[in-house]
């Protein structure tokens, strides 16, 4: 059943009630075979208004009695998936069309790999959440153009059509459970030439972090980044920080920067929890983390 789908959600302490509402809608007007699981990594909240998705039809609610993590988690959906197309979404993520899984199913038989974009939603959210908002719209939604462009590193795994063999046979290598771990996947994908289809097919980003969250969450990334160069799993020069860095590294300027950037880190900081967080001092905050791992050699 080359049209069937898998609609596979991870979730954790997220209610995901309305976003099952509305890919069961979409689901259930197509003429194709279809299932949705939904896997909830034992959460602690929003445990009875995830139950009630199972009152859908072709729809089921597991739950785990240990934490996984998202790497597995996400393994553990797709070894239950009954077909052969999986389409993952996370759980904070909102379809922007009414017709977002035609559009899916309508190129199905082409792609090795499917992504149809992130956006974020035009309000302007509470300060506290600026920074996440600033940057996603900033750097994370982007056009099919513009994707194309670097087809790659543009795939964001949060709502992405895979094959359950590629899937299954890249997510086997991320053994690793720390944030950032897309990193590495998108580098298998390029390394086995996984063929990649951009589509305008995009959605909402609906689940921000705090401005203390999501730096956090990238300085995480950074280290993951380090951890896995050092593992010799991530080629050098890749990601735009891995770029900079080579580039004051060849220029002898390493020190430098270092000597530059120190003083300001307060008051970066403070910065990113205004409402007017700066992406371009963002950049070099994560940079001057970077460079100081990359100078202890170990994370």
């Amino acid at each position: 059943m080359s049209e069937a789908i898998s609609i596979l959600i991870p979730t954790f302490n997220y209610n995901v009630f309305t976003l099952v509402t509305e890919v069961h809608r979409q689901a259930a007007n197509l003429e194709i075979a279809y299932e949705i699981i939904v896997l909830d990594d034992a959460s602690d909240s929003c445990i009875l208004e995830n139950e009630k998705i199972a009152q859908f039809g072709n729809t089921q609610f597991i739950r785990s009695e240990i934490n996984l993590g998202r790497t597995a988690t996400r393994h553990q959906l797709a070894e239950n998936a009954s077909y052969e197309n999986l389409l993952f979404l996370d759980a904070d993520v909102f379809p922007k069309y009414d017709d977002f899984l035609k559009r899916f199913v309508d190129i199905l038989p082409a792609a090795g790999l499917l992504f149809g974009g992130i956006i974020y939603a035009d309000d302007v959210p509470e300060a506290d959440k600026l920074l996440r908002w600033k940057y996603g719209h900033s750097r994370e939604s982007l056009t099919v153009t513009e994707r194309e462009k670097n087809i790659y590193e543009t795939v964001n795994s949060g709502c992405l059509l895979i094959k359950k063999e590629i899937f299954i046979a890249l997510n086997e290598q991320l053994q690793q459970q720390s944030y950032g771990m897309d990193l590495l996947f998108k580098q298998l994908l390029k390394k086995h030439k996984i063929a990649i289809t951009h589509i305008d097919n995009p959605v909402y980003h609906l689940g921000l972090e705090s401005n203390k969250q999501f730096v956090q969450k990238a300085l995480e990334a950074v280290e993951t980044t380090v951890r896995l160069e050092n593992s010799k799993l991530l080629q050098p020069g890749i990601r735009p920080i891995q770029k900079s860095y080579l580039r004051l590294k060849k220029w002898r300027l390493l020190s430098l920067f270092g000597l530059m950037i120190a003083p300001f880190k307060k008051m970066m900081e403070r910065n990113f929890n205004s409402t007017h967080p700066n992406l371009f001092w963002f950049d070099l905050y994560r940079l001057h983390y970077y460079i100081q791992l990359k100078n202890k050699h170990r994370v």
